[in-house]
């Protein structure tokens, strides 16, 4: 027996078909998103949801043809993000992405849209997170008038391999919305109408606390969409725990698996199984701030009258050379802010005569970005008593960087090994929609 596992990125959609029992790949496939909408606003982060699903579609019935064998269907994507849907489950709306920044815009009380909830609800709930940018777009008008629910990429991927109408929503995209106790794993109707969205509660999906099955495509039973944090968690350790998972890819992410509900400022609770949760910490950079330093170091290198090519092969050296200096400068690579503070900004320190070099500077970098994530994970093991064993790394930014593979074992004195799949969270999905508690 196999399993079709599909992913819906931010840059990529991918499909791996996944032998469960050989914990093998069998046969692995990634296209580009490219569904990002220009609109001339620098803080609007938002994609064509139709297109993305009709990709989508398109790559599950290819990968169907190609093997007979599959006989499952589990299905992920970016959180957070959301779409419309009118009466009949059709898509109403692009997709408003976990990058959009509307909630950090200026409202009328003259703080954030993020600030308001905090201090009217005393819950942190991020910009990008779909019920912040839904309450930012029913204050200016911006809902379609035939909306009548709303859901991820990934319920919304579902529906339409099954033709289902409304969406049935794990409760980890769920909590990724906001507004969401994860503890009854049920939204927060009453701060929802505390900010004035009671009208609005009828948007809000179907839940389920199982890994749970919708209907059928082609005879083949699909599994309610998970959460990219989790299916990448059971991709690369399965129900391990005592692990740290740390992903490095668009953005920087802890996981660590917990019977334990805790949370702390920048650490979600996020529903797992039932009774259990991923305790994670993400940082929004992440793997991008190596990026704008290669752009960076790149810049220089064009302006000279070097090629305009990637440097980052070049860095690498640099950051070897960085790791044998004795007293190196130290960055906060928090260049896009935090979930915590989004106003903050990055930063370079202890930067003097001798250590004001292209070295320094990359091995700075390479260690604040460990750093945050580090920070986050010992807010996790005070909270919780939870002490990891080890590290597992995915993502491309950390698996193609064995600079950073080394700050990370050095800056959590932890081993590290990386995930055995490529594409682990469509590994993920095509596993969760093996469990046997499926329902």
């Amino acid at each position: 027996m196999k399993a079709l596992g599909l992913d819906i990125g931010t840059t990529t959609i991918s499909a791996v078909i996944f032998d469960p029992e050989e914990r093998a790949v069998c046969r692995a496939k990634t296209i580009p998103n490219q569904c990002f909408i220009e609109t001339g606003n620098d803080w609007e982060r938002i994609q064509d949801a139709e297109r993305i699903a009709e990709k989508a579609f398109d790559l599950a019935s290819e990968m169907l043809d190609e093997d007979a064998e599959i006989a499952s269907i589990g299905l992920t994507g970016q959180m957070h993000g959301i779409l419309y849907l009118d009466k009949e489950g059709k898509c109403v709306s692009p997709l408003y992405t976990w990058q959009d920044g509307r909630g950090n815009l200026s409202e009328e009380r003259k703080v954030s849209l993020v600030q308001e909830i905090r201090d009217r609800c005393g819950i942190t709930a991020s910009s990008g997170y779909g019920l912040v940018s839904h309450l930012y777009n029913r204050r200016h008008g911006l809902v379609p008038e035939d909306a009548a629910g709303l859901c991820t990429i990934g319920d919304y991927l579902g529906m339409k391999l099954t033709g289902r109408k409304r969406p049935l929503m794990h409760a980890g995209n769920a909590a990724s919305l906001g507004f969401f106790d994860e503890k009854s794993c049920t939204f927060r109707t009453d701060l929802l109408s505390e900010m004035g969205m009671e009208k609005d509660l009828s948007f809000l999906p179907e839940l389920t606390e199982d890994f749970a099955r919708l209907r059928f495509f082609r005879g083949r039973p699909v599994s309610a969409a998970i959460g990219d944090n989790q299916a990448s968690f059971l991709g690369s350790a399965g129900t391990e725990k005592n692990v740290v998972l740390v992903n490095m890819g668009t953005g920087g992410q802890i996981s660590v698996l917990s019977d334990r509900h805790f949370t702390a400022p920048g650490i979600e609770a996020r529903p797992f199984r039932r009774g259990e949760y991923l305790l994670a910490g993400s940082s929004l950079c992440g793997g991008r701030a190596y990026a704008i330093l290669e752009g960076f170091f790149r810049s220089l290198v064009t302006a000279a009258g070097g090629p305009d090519r990637p440097v980052y092969e070049l860095m690498g050296r640099l950051a070897r050379e960085g790791a044998a200096l004795q007293d190196p400068m130290t960055a906060v690579t928090a260049f896009s802010g935090t979930r915590v503070d989004p106003d903050l900004r990055g930063s370079f320190q202890n930067v003097s005569e001798d250590n004001f070099t292209p070295a320094s500077m990359t091995i700075a970098v390479l260690r604040g970005m460990a750093e945050e994530l580090h920070q986050m994970y010992d807010l996790i093991r005070e909270g919780t008593g939870i002490t990891a064993l080890r590290l597992i790394g995915s993502g491309n930014g950390l698996r193609l960087n064995p600079a950073l593979q080394d700050v990370f074992r050095e800056t959590f004195q932890l081993p590290l090994s990386l995930s055995p799949f490529m594409e682990e969270a469509a590994c993920g999905a095509a596993m969760c929609s093996c469990f046997r508690d499926i329902r």
